[in-house]
């Protein structure tokens, strides 16, 4: 299943009910497959919300049908620890804390937590106590944000 395809159904289901869609996570497992899709709304997501965004994505999987095994479906706000799906959402949160695991090593290491430093186009760069890591996009298996409460990270 294609990350672009499930896109393509489901962004304009979320727009149309005045959300923004933030990411989906497709994860085919051998007793079913899980799709989370993340929606967000300048003034924050409610359950009914996810609830409203379900019902009308559900609709549309349906007549669509592109997922042949079963699967659950679950739509949350990204939260404040939210995936980072691609680089403009790394660049809306430059100077803040992301934990980021990499398919390739970058200055040996694949697990990578510091500030976003830049931005440009699909080249991230991260920067610690160690150091920073340059890396593009494509070579991000996941990437979270790290919120910082009273500078203790949770």
């Amino acid at each position: 299943m294609k990350q672009k395809q499930l896109t393509e159904i489901i962004q304009p289901v979320v727009e149309d009910l005045g959300f923004v869609l933030w990411g989906i996570d497709y994860m085919p497992q051998k007793s079913g497959a899980l799709l989370r899709v993340y929606i967000d709304h300048e003034q924050g997501i409610s359950v009914d919300d996810c609830a409203d965004c379900s019902r009308e994505i559900s609709a549309v999987m349906e007549v669509e049908d592109p997922i042949s095994s079963a699967y659950v479906l679950e739509v949350s706000s990204p939260g404040l620890d939210r995936v980072l799906f691609d680089a403009e959402q790394f660049s809306q949160y430059l100077g803040d804390q992301a934990k980021v695991k990499l398919a390739q090593p970058v200055n040996g290491s694949r697990k990578i937590t510091g500030y976003i430093k830049s931005v440009n186009q699909d080249e991230i760069t991260l920067v610690n106590e160690a150091g920073e890591y340059t890396f593009i996009m494509s070579n991000v298996m996941k990437a979270r944000l790290q919120p910082q409460y009273d500078g203790v990270q949770k």
